[in-house]
Parts: structure tokens; C-alpha cells; sequence
């Protein structure tokens, strides 16, 4: 089994910054694309960003030039650096990750518990 622990989410003022991590731990034979989703009240989980085992990045348009996603491949980790926030990034954060666990599975797609973060003055 494979868990993924998002930590350091919380309350922050309009303009502040916050740092996501996401540690992937259990029976892991290699990560893949690694990415971060987020869900505001009555909306639709969306995407924010993603990396691959290469670290090429993808952004939400909302948040290009605001966030940065990184990883550490030796630590089963992946980070959102997130600047200049604004009320409309307040919602629940999920990790995701594209794992294989022995080398003859197939991928799976596994998520985190989700963590909050609220952008408010």
C-alpha cells in the first residue's frame, strides 16, 4: 500500500506565502508524475500542477508565476511553493502521485488526505 501525508497548509493573508509537502511512503518501486489538485467549496477538484520524474512542470493558468512545484526523488517528495496568494486559492490541496509498486504492476493513481489552506485578512 501506498500513502501519501500532505503537510503545511493554514491561514494566511492575501499576498502571503505558504509551502506544501507531500511525502510518499509503503511499497514504492518508482514515482512517476507527481502533482497538486485543489478543491474549493461546491467546485470541481481542478488541477494546479504537476511534475514528472524529470521535474518538467505544468501550471494552472491561475497560478503560473505564483506557485512552484518541486521534487525531491530521493525523499518520495514533492513541494508547492505558493506567493502573492489571494482569497480565490483558498480550498483543500491534495497530493497526488503516479506510482508503480513492483516492477510488473501496472501505475496507480494515488491520493493524499487533502490540506486546507485559507487565504484571508
Amino acid at each position: 500500500q501506498v500513502q501519501l501525508v500532505e503537510s503545511g497548509g493554514g491561514l494566511v493573508q492575501p499576498g502571503g506565502s505558504l509551502r506544501l509537502s507531500c511525502a510518499a511512503s509503503g511499497s514504492i518501486f518508482n514515482i512517476y508524475d507527481m502533482g497538486w489538485y485543489r478543491q474549493a467549496p461546491g467546485k470541481q477538484r481542478e488541477l494546479v500542477a504537476t511534475i514528472t520524474k524529470g521535474e518538467i512542470t505544468n501550471y494552472a493558468d491561475a497560478v503560473k508565476g505564483r506557485f512552484t512545484i518541486s521534487r525531491d526523488n530521493a525523499k518520495n517528495t514533492v513541494y508547492l511553493q505558493m506567493h502573492s496568494l489571494k482569497p480565490e486559492d483558498t480550498a483543500v490541496y491534495y497530493c497526488n502521485a503516479e506510482v508503480r509498486i513492483t516492477l510488473w504492476t501496472p501505475k496507480n493513481n494515488y491520493w493524499g488526505q487533502g490540506t486546507q489552506v485559507t487565504v484571508s485578512s
